[in-house]
């Protein structure tokens, strides 16, 4: 008997490493690997993300203003000015889905009209939550301090993708 309670411990142990497996995509990136399963989380892994940040990055400066958790929910604006222009925006949310986080966002052009087809977005699903880091697939959002974050993302094409970091300071 005490065998197959053995043989049961191993196997679910198995099925979970499986169900949460990732590999690495660069320094600061996981992905989640192919038939894996996003971690169980809540908001309460990225609360702390709530406020106003501003960095520098791709020769300008970056805003994001994230709200508090609200029905499930977290959803920043994003801005990107270089020379007084705004050259892009995002829209982007953080939700409780299936017992996890996934990550979505949609671009916009200095106009507003959006990059992705109407109905689309880009997906990030859960990868990974540590104390400081949470990782979505190619997107971590790592806590630097109260006032200090550091989001990396990996960007590209099939040609050539790599990982771009954006640091950001507290708006007071």
């Amino acid at each position: 008997m005490k065998r197959i309670y053995l043989a049961v411990f191993i196997g679910l142990t198995l099925c979970q490493v499986h169900l949460f497996s990732q590999s690495k995509l660069s320094d600061n990136t996981l992905t989640l690997n192919e038939n894996s399963s996003s971690p169980q989380a809540n908001l309460k892994s990225v609360v702390w993300l709530e406020g106003h940040w501003r960095g520098e990055a791709f020769g300008g400066i970056a805003e994001e203003i994230w709200s508090p958790p609200l029905c499930g929910s977290m959803m920043c604006a994003f801005k990107l000015v270089v020379d007084k222009k705004v050259k892009f925006y995002e829209l982007v949310t953080i939700v409780e889905e299936s017992g996890s986080l996934i990550l979505r966002l949609k671009h916009f052009h200095g106009d507003l009209k959006g990059w992705e087809e109407k109905n689309e977005t880009v997906d990030f699903p859960l990868v990974k939550v540590e104390e400081s880091r949470v990782y979505f697939d190619g997107f971590t959002i790592e806590r630097i301090s109260d006032n200090e974050i550091n989001m990396y993302v990996m960007i590209g094409d099939d040609d050539k993708i790599e990982e771009i970091k954006f640091n950001y300071k507290k708006v007071t």
